[in-house]
């Protein structure tokens, strides 16, 4: 026998748990689409938007307390349910996310029913409720699915999603407005998530320890510099390239691990990128909701005009994201700070643009879509720089700091824009834009970059 045929042989009498398979990348794949569904979910509300002030004769501020209780609710859950995941059982914790998922899916469909402000407002905070454990959820899943080398790019693949559902939301509900009305909107996206609720009971675990379809070899793989390191859940890199002017101004510190709640709640690093979170979250949050509106009643475009407006900044976010992991894990190490503090100073310049701009479509829309992509190119870092503080067991309780401080203070942001433009106009609000932007720059430059690490005894302060 020839060697060649040897080798094929020897391949083909490997036992199929001993290769390693790819299941990682389903996973993937569902938490991507899951997540692009939920947050479609709450992005349609905004081209909804002025067809509810028009039917309910409702004021800009109370338009943007419709817009905020949804994040309001969603924010509320996040530490509660942190903690919650970190006492579930693996079975407990996946049921768990397929239940969220259908609840989502339910308000969503409700909200076509309404025939009160009152009752919009119920469903936007059902809304919230349940879709909150979904991040959470979804973070923690890729924290035990993947190798530390791959988290970065795994979690701007998630943050992809996240803006990737605005993307598809605005030419979606376009079409739907043409064809039947503005509660059509609820009842076409309310379906998806039911599908892939279903989808994800069957196929996905908390952690691939327990699932039938992860192979013993990509379960070690997927271990490979994390048990056999340090418990710490993220970028724990022993041996990492320098780069000396970088890592001054990025204060790259050797810092302990976080192994217990307390010491989570008491970390500023941790509450210090919740806040910058939150004021990134709050500028999305403004595009997302009344950027639709603007367009609209100040711009004077047409609905089809506006839909492809609508959808420019998250064309943007969608490559800022991918581009943002992938420069996070292979181009700067694990270091997370630089996109965000990127991401931070050209949301800021970008949206100096938007002020007084001319009703030209191609000027907007490539101001729209830079801004996307400088507010998206830092994105990954939110969720994946608690990975680096935090171990496998207290990263839900992070995730859960961050994404509770990150939702309210981005809850905040709506509702002010309707204050502004009741009382002043749309350059006020572009300015309290780029005002948010400069101070997430500057309380990310007081946090440190928890790269390298000399384990859990090492004594600087997190």
């Amino acid at each position: 026998m020839h060697n060649a045929e040897r080798a094929v042989a020897n391949v083909n009498a490997t036992p199929l748990a001993e290769r390693r398979t790819s299941h990682r990348w389903i996973v993937m794949g569902l938490i991507f689409c899951i997540w692009a569904i939920a947050c479609a979910d709450r992005a349609n509300f905004g081209i909804a938007l002025p067809y509810l002030k028009k039917e309910y004769a409702i004021s800009n501020a109370q338009a943007g307390v419709l817009v905020s209780l949804f994040s309001f609710a969603y924010g509320f859950v996040q530490i509660p349910v942190g903690l919650v995941y970190k006492k579930l059982s693996e079975k407990t914790a996946g049921i768990l996310f397929s239940v969220f998922m259908v609840f989502v899916s339910v308000f969503t469909g409700l909200m076509g029913t309404t025939s009160s402000v009152f009752l919009l407002q119920f469903y936007r905070v059902g809304l919230g409720l349940s879709e909150g454990p979904l991040g959470i959820g979804c973070t923690n899943v890729i924290n035990r699915w993947f190798p530390t080398k791959e988290k970065g790019t795994a979690t701007g693949l998630w943050i992809a999603a996240s803006k990737l559902g605005p993307l598809i939301v605005p030419p979606v509900c376009v079409a739907v407005l043409q064809i039947w009305g503005w509660r059509e909107i609820f009842y076409v996206f309310a379906v998806p998530g039911l599908v892939f609720a279903a989808l994800w009971f069957f196929l996905v675990t908390n952690s691939p320890s327990e699932n039938r379809f992860c192979s013993p070899a990509e379960r070690r793989y997927i271990a490979e510099g994390i048990e056999t390191t340090t418990s710490r859940a993220g970028p724990v890199v022993l041996s990492v390239p320098r780069i000396p002017l970088l890592d001054t101004i990025n204060r790259t510190r050797s810092v302990s691990e976080l192994t217990t709640v307390p010491q989570v709640f008491c970390s500023w690093n941790i509450v210090g990128v919740a806040i910058g979170y939150g004021c990134m979250i709050g500028i999305s949050n403004i595009f997302m909701s009344w950027i639709p509106t603007y367009l609209i009643t100040v711009k004077g475009f047409t609905s089809v005009k506006m839909g492809f407006l609508a959808s420019a900044p998250f064309i943007g976010a969608v490559a800022g994201n991918l581009l943002g992991g992938v420069i996070s894990d292979r181009v700067l190490h694990g270091r997370r700070k630089p996109m965000m503090l990127l991401g931070a100073l050209g949301t800021a310049l970008m949206l100096l643009l938007l002020i007084d701009a001319p009703s030209d479509v191609f000027y907007l829309g490539a101001i729209l879509i830079l801004s996307g992509l400088m507010l998206g190119i830092g994105f990954a870092g939110y969720s994946a720089y608690p990975m680096g503080l935090a171990n496998k067991a207290t990263y839900p309780t992070a995730f859960g700091i961050v994404n509770c401080v990150g939702q309210i203070f981005g809850a905040c942001a709506p509702l002010a824009v309707g204050f502004l433009l009741d009382s002043y106009s749309w350059t006020s609000v572009f300015l309290y834009m780029v005002g948010t932007a400069l101070v997430c720059l500057i309380i990310l430059c007081t946090v440190v970059e928890p790269l390298a690490t000399q384990g859990a005894n090492a004594r600087v302060k997190a």
